[in-house]
């Protein structure tokens, strides 16, 4: 089963077993851009997805 990556209202496939940061990649989602969590736990950019989870991703915002 894939992992799940959803971030607004858009959501993606991706297989299990390559990392967050490939994983990011694949959807042509820059890693510096955003925070993934999963069951409301931030992970890090090495993280090992598994088949079946959800990953939120949520968009960083920076400003001056």
């Amino acid at each position: 089963m894939p992992v799940t990556i959803m971030i607004r209202k858009e959501k993606y496939k991706v297989r299990a077993g390559m990392t967050l940061w490939d994983a990011l990649k694949k959807i042509d989602m820059q890693p510096e851009s955003v925070l993934a969590t999963r069951d409301g736990t931030i992970i890090t950019e090495d993280e090992i997805l598994k088949e079946d989870q959800i990953i939120q991703l949520i968009d960083v915002i920076s400003g001056g």
